[in-house]
């Protein structure tokens, strides 16, 4: 399944999310701080998407309300849905 996320409150502005079998896959993300983006790709692959979602929901960036981790944790909660 292919999750096309379009990304609300972060420099980042959308998310592609490649999920199989609960696993995550892949994930490319389009805008935001290129090299944290990047390790969290690296980071998440293979995880089930259970993990992710309990590790990353909640996260903020600064002041803001939410962060890229945060908004990942919401695409797969979405998908989930």
């Amino acid at each position: 399944m292919t999750i096309d996320y379009k990304t609300k409150g972060t420099c980042s502005r959308r998310m592609v999310v490649e999920v199989e079998d609960g696993v995550v896959q892949s994930l490319q993300v389009y805008g935001g701080c290129d090299g944290n983006l990047k390790g969290l790709s690296q980071l998440v692959a293979g995880m089930k998407v259970e993990d992710v979602i309990q590790k990353l929901d909640g996260i903020r960036c600064g002041f803001k309300p939410t962060s890229c981790p945060d908004q990942l944790a919401q695409a797969l909660k979405q998908a989930q849905a």
